[in-house]
Protein backbone atom coordinates (compact mmCIF):
# COMPACT_ATOMS: atom_id res chain seq x y z
CA UNK A 1 0.00 0.00 0.00
CA UNK A 2 2.71 2.61 0.66
CA UNK A 3 3.98 2.82 -3.13
CA UNK A 4 0.56 4.55 -3.55
CA UNK A 5 1.23 6.71 -0.59
CA UNK A 6 3.15 10.18 -1.77
CA UNK A 7 6.50 11.05 -0.81
CA UNK A 8 7.38 7.21 0.79
CA UNK A 9 9.92 5.25 -0.34
CA UNK A 10 8.92 1.71 -2.34
CA UNK A 11 10.30 -1.50 -2.11
CA UNK A 12 12.85 -2.11 -4.58
CA UNK A 13 11.15 -4.08 -7.90
CA UNK A 14 12.93 -6.50 -9.99
CA UNK A 15 10.93 -7.77 -13.03
CA UNK A 16 11.09 -11.34 -14.03
CA UNK A 17 10.81 -12.74 -18.00
CA UNK A 18 10.81 -16.19 -18.66
CA UNK A 19 12.49 -17.24 -21.82
CA UNK A 20 11.37 -20.59 -22.65
CA UNK A 21 11.74 -23.36 -25.31
CA UNK A 22 12.80 -23.38 -28.83
CA UNK A 23 13.63 -20.48 -30.34
CA UNK A 24 11.83 -20.03 -33.65
CA UNK A 25 9.38 -18.05 -35.54
CA UNK A 26 6.26 -18.58 -35.60
CA UNK A 27 3.20 -18.96 -33.41
CA UNK A 28 4.54 -22.01 -30.93
CA UNK A 29 8.12 -20.83 -31.03
CA UNK A 30 10.26 -18.52 -28.65
CA UNK A 31 10.45 -15.77 -31.13
CA UNK A 32 11.27 -11.72 -30.71
CA UNK A 33 7.69 -11.20 -32.13
CA UNK A 34 6.06 -12.97 -29.23
CA UNK A 35 8.69 -11.61 -26.73
CA UNK A 36 8.29 -7.96 -27.41
CA UNK A 37 5.48 -6.83 -25.87
CA UNK A 38 6.65 -8.98 -22.59
CA UNK A 39 9.94 -6.98 -22.32
CA UNK A 40 8.81 -3.79 -22.96
CA UNK A 41 6.23 -3.93 -19.92
CA UNK A 42 9.30 -5.83 -17.69
CA UNK A 43 11.99 -2.91 -18.18
CA UNK A 44 9.13 -0.07 -18.28
CA UNK A 45 6.42 -0.98 -15.68
CA UNK A 46 6.81 0.27 -11.90
CA UNK A 47 10.44 1.83 -12.21
CA UNK A 48 12.49 -1.61 -11.97
CA UNK A 49 16.14 -1.86 -10.42
CA UNK A 50 16.47 -4.97 -12.37
CA UNK A 51 15.13 -7.11 -14.91
CA UNK A 52 15.74 -11.10 -14.77
CA UNK A 53 15.38 -13.80 -16.78
CA UNK A 54 14.86 -16.86 -16.17
CA UNK A 55 16.04 -18.85 -19.30
CA UNK A 56 15.56 -22.85 -20.41
CA UNK A 57 16.25 -23.14 -24.27
CA UNK A 58 18.31 -25.57 -26.39
CA UNK A 59 18.47 -22.98 -28.84
CA UNK A 60 16.87 -22.83 -32.57
CA UNK A 61 16.81 -19.82 -34.92
CA UNK A 62 20.20 -17.66 -34.89
CA UNK A 63 17.84 -14.84 -36.19
CA UNK A 64 15.35 -14.82 -33.48
CA UNK A 65 18.11 -15.18 -30.82
CA UNK A 66 20.03 -12.45 -32.51
CA UNK A 67 17.12 -10.16 -32.49
CA UNK A 68 15.86 -10.92 -29.14
CA UNK A 69 19.01 -10.26 -27.59
CA UNK A 70 19.38 -7.06 -29.82
CA UNK A 71 16.27 -6.18 -28.04
CA UNK A 72 17.39 -6.93 -24.33
CA UNK A 73 20.40 -4.51 -24.70
CA UNK A 74 18.58 -1.68 -26.42
CA UNK A 75 15.59 -2.19 -23.58
CA UNK A 76 18.48 -2.24 -21.15
CA UNK A 77 20.45 1.18 -22.35
CA UNK A 78 17.62 2.87 -22.94
CA UNK A 79 15.69 2.54 -19.59
CA UNK A 80 19.19 2.76 -17.58
CA UNK A 81 17.85 -1.33 -16.38
CA UNK A 82 20.77 -4.08 -15.39
CA UNK A 83 19.89 -7.68 -16.96
CA UNK A 84 20.28 -10.71 -14.87
CA UNK A 85 20.16 -14.14 -16.28
CA UNK A 86 19.58 -17.47 -14.61
CA UNK A 87 19.74 -20.83 -16.39
CA UNK A 88 17.87 -23.90 -15.38
CA UNK A 89 18.08 -27.07 -17.56
CA UNK A 90 19.85 -25.57 -20.05
CA UNK A 91 21.21 -22.62 -22.00
CA UNK A 92 23.13 -24.09 -25.16
CA UNK A 93 23.26 -22.35 -28.73
CA UNK A 94 20.70 -19.95 -28.75
CA UNK A 95 19.81 -19.92 -25.63
CA UNK A 96 23.17 -18.98 -24.38
CA UNK A 97 23.05 -15.82 -27.13
CA UNK A 98 20.27 -14.41 -24.88
CA UNK A 99 22.22 -15.29 -21.90
CA UNK A 100 24.89 -13.42 -23.00
CA UNK A 101 22.42 -10.33 -23.40
CA UNK A 102 22.33 -10.61 -19.58
CA UNK A 103 25.29 -8.11 -17.69
CA UNK A 104 25.63 -11.48 -15.34
CA UNK A 105 24.78 -15.10 -15.82
CA UNK A 106 23.98 -16.84 -13.33
CA UNK A 107 23.28 -21.03 -13.25
CA UNK A 108 22.26 -23.81 -10.76
CA UNK A 109 25.38 -26.37 -10.58
CA UNK A 110 23.43 -28.60 -12.63
CA UNK A 111 22.99 -26.47 -15.33
CA UNK A 112 24.23 -27.21 -19.40
CA UNK A 113 25.42 -23.97 -21.12
CA UNK A 114 27.34 -23.33 -24.45
CA UNK A 115 27.06 -24.97 -27.76
CA UNK A 116 28.59 -22.33 -29.19
CA UNK A 117 28.58 -23.37 -32.67
CA UNK A 118 25.77 -23.88 -35.66
CA UNK A 119 24.41 -26.83 -37.08
CA UNK A 120 22.04 -27.87 -39.98
CA UNK A 121 20.85 -31.12 -40.71
CA UNK A 122 18.33 -32.96 -43.09
CA UNK A 123 18.10 -36.41 -44.98
CA UNK A 124 19.00 -37.95 -48.54
CA UNK A 125 15.86 -39.43 -49.81
CA UNK A 126 17.03 -39.66 -53.49
CA UNK A 127 17.82 -43.45 -53.38
CA UNK A 128 14.75 -43.92 -51.30
CA UNK A 129 12.19 -42.39 -54.26
CA UNK A 130 14.66 -44.28 -57.35
CA UNK A 131 13.59 -47.37 -55.53
CA UNK A 132 9.73 -46.89 -55.85
CA UNK A 133 10.56 -45.25 -59.56
CA UNK A 134 9.56 -41.99 -58.58
CA UNK A 135 11.59 -39.66 -60.65
CA UNK A 136 12.19 -35.78 -58.99
CA UNK A 137 11.45 -32.88 -61.64
CA UNK A 138 13.29 -29.71 -60.66
CA UNK A 139 13.02 -26.58 -63.15
CA UNK A 140 15.19 -23.06 -62.41
CA UNK A 141 16.22 -19.87 -62.83
CA UNK A 142 19.57 -19.52 -61.62
CA UNK A 143 22.23 -22.16 -61.23
CA UNK A 144 21.96 -21.81 -57.35
CA UNK A 145 18.02 -21.58 -56.45
CA UNK A 146 18.19 -24.79 -56.10
CA UNK A 147 19.87 -26.27 -53.24
CA UNK A 148 20.67 -29.12 -51.01
CA UNK A 149 17.21 -30.51 -52.30
CA UNK A 150 16.85 -33.59 -50.14
CA UNK A 151 15.36 -35.95 -53.09
CA UNK A 152 18.23 -35.19 -55.50
CA UNK A 153 21.87 -36.61 -55.10
CA UNK A 154 24.27 -34.60 -52.96
CA UNK A 155 26.31 -31.85 -54.84
CA UNK A 156 29.80 -31.07 -53.33
CA UNK A 157 29.49 -27.16 -54.63
CA UNK A 158 26.10 -27.18 -52.65
CA UNK A 159 27.64 -28.60 -49.10
CA UNK A 160 30.64 -25.94 -49.68
CA UNK A 161 28.08 -23.31 -50.30
CA UNK A 162 26.00 -24.45 -46.93
CA UNK A 163 29.34 -24.19 -44.85
CA UNK A 164 30.53 -20.46 -45.73
CA UNK A 165 26.88 -19.58 -44.44
CA UNK A 166 27.16 -21.61 -41.48
CA UNK A 167 30.92 -20.51 -40.57
CA UNK A 168 29.61 -16.86 -41.41
CA UNK A 169 26.67 -17.30 -38.79
CA UNK A 170 29.06 -18.75 -36.59
CA UNK A 171 31.19 -16.00 -36.75
CA UNK A 172 28.54 -13.26 -35.82
CA UNK A 173 27.52 -16.14 -32.55
CA UNK A 174 31.31 -15.92 -31.71
CA UNK A 175 31.46 -12.03 -32.19
CA UNK A 176 28.33 -11.46 -29.68
CA UNK A 177 29.98 -13.90 -26.58
CA UNK A 178 33.42 -11.81 -27.53
CA UNK A 179 31.54 -8.86 -27.04
CA UNK A 180 29.56 -9.53 -23.76
CA UNK A 181 32.38 -12.23 -22.24
CA UNK A 182 35.61 -11.15 -23.46
CA UNK A 183 36.97 -9.80 -20.37
CA UNK A 184 35.71 -12.80 -18.43
CA UNK A 185 36.73 -15.62 -21.08
CA UNK A 186 40.68 -17.03 -21.03
CA UNK A 187 42.59 -16.36 -23.93
CA UNK A 188 44.03 -20.10 -24.05
CA UNK A 189 41.39 -21.90 -24.48
CA UNK A 190 38.99 -22.65 -27.59
CA UNK A 191 34.78 -22.14 -26.47
CA UNK A 192 33.27 -21.61 -29.84
CA UNK A 193 33.90 -25.50 -30.97
CA UNK A 194 30.35 -26.17 -30.11
CA UNK A 195 31.11 -28.02 -26.63
CA UNK A 196 29.24 -27.77 -23.61
CA UNK A 197 30.04 -27.52 -20.16
CA UNK A 198 28.00 -27.92 -16.39
CA UNK A 199 27.42 -26.14 -13.69
CA UNK A 200 30.94 -24.96 -12.22
CA UNK A 201 33.27 -25.95 -15.25
CA UNK A 202 31.34 -22.98 -16.85
CA UNK A 203 32.22 -20.33 -14.21
CA UNK A 204 35.43 -21.55 -14.32
CA UNK A 205 35.87 -20.83 -18.31
CA UNK A 206 34.16 -17.28 -18.14
CA UNK A 207 31.13 -18.44 -19.89
CA UNK A 208 28.85 -17.42 -16.77
CA UNK A 209 29.30 -15.43 -13.52
CA UNK A 210 29.06 -18.20 -10.94
CA UNK A 211 26.07 -20.78 -9.09
CA UNK A 212 23.41 -18.67 -7.93
CA UNK A 213 19.16 -18.53 -8.03
CA UNK A 214 17.06 -15.81 -8.68
CA UNK A 215 15.32 -14.98 -5.50
CA UNK A 216 18.39 -15.44 -2.87
CA UNK A 217 20.38 -13.15 -5.64
CA UNK A 218 17.86 -10.51 -6.03
CA UNK A 219 17.75 -10.44 -2.19
CA UNK A 220 21.69 -10.38 -1.84
CA UNK A 221 21.30 -7.30 -4.55
CA UNK A 222 18.61 -5.37 -3.47
CA UNK A 223 17.39 -6.23 -0.39
CA UNK A 224 14.85 -8.84 1.25
CA UNK A 225 11.97 -6.69 0.86
CA UNK A 226 12.84 -6.83 -3.08
CA UNK A 227 9.52 -7.41 -5.19
CA UNK A 228 9.33 -9.63 -8.28
CA UNK A 229 6.87 -9.21 -10.76
CA UNK A 230 6.72 -11.80 -13.52
CA UNK A 231 5.78 -11.12 -17.06
CA UNK A 232 4.81 -13.82 -19.46
CA UNK A 233 4.13 -14.79 -23.25
CA UNK A 234 0.44 -14.64 -23.94
CA UNK A 235 -0.46 -17.96 -25.58
CA UNK A 236 -2.30 -17.73 -29.04
CA UNK A 237 -5.50 -17.50 -29.02
CA UNK A 238 -6.45 -21.22 -30.36
CA UNK A 239 -3.85 -22.77 -28.23
CA UNK A 240 -5.59 -21.53 -25.12
CA UNK A 241 -9.13 -23.27 -26.26
CA UNK A 242 -6.85 -26.93 -26.75
CA UNK A 243 -7.06 -26.21 -31.02
CA UNK A 244 -4.51 -26.77 -33.33
CA UNK A 245 -3.53 -30.00 -31.58
CA UNK A 246 -1.38 -31.69 -34.29
CA UNK A 247 0.75 -28.68 -34.69
CA UNK A 248 0.96 -28.37 -31.40
CA UNK A 249 2.20 -32.07 -31.27
CA UNK A 250 4.69 -31.79 -33.87
CA UNK A 251 6.18 -28.63 -32.39
CA UNK A 252 6.59 -30.51 -28.85
CA UNK A 253 8.29 -33.85 -30.86
CA UNK A 254 10.77 -31.31 -32.80
CA UNK A 255 11.74 -29.29 -29.09
CA UNK A 256 11.90 -32.44 -26.95
CA UNK A 257 14.42 -33.88 -29.50
CA UNK A 258 16.31 -30.38 -29.23
CA UNK A 259 16.56 -30.67 -25.35
CA UNK A 260 17.21 -34.13 -25.85
CA UNK A 261 20.83 -33.43 -27.92
CA UNK A 262 21.84 -31.77 -23.96
CA UNK A 263 20.41 -35.25 -22.40
CA UNK A 264 17.49 -33.62 -21.10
Amino acid sequence: MKRWIPFMKSDPLVSVVRLNGMIASGARGLNDDAIAPVLDKAFSRGKPKAVALIINSPGGSPVQSSLIGARIRRLSEENDVPVYAFVEDVAASGGYWLATAADEIWIDPTSVVGSIGVISSGFGLNKFIENYGIQRRVYTAGQSKSMLDPFRAEKPADVKRLKGILEQLHDVFIAQVKSRRGAKLPEDQDLFTGEIWVGEKAVDIGLVDGVGHLVPKMKELFGDKVRLKAYEMRKPFLQRFGMQVISDVTHQVEERAQFARFGL
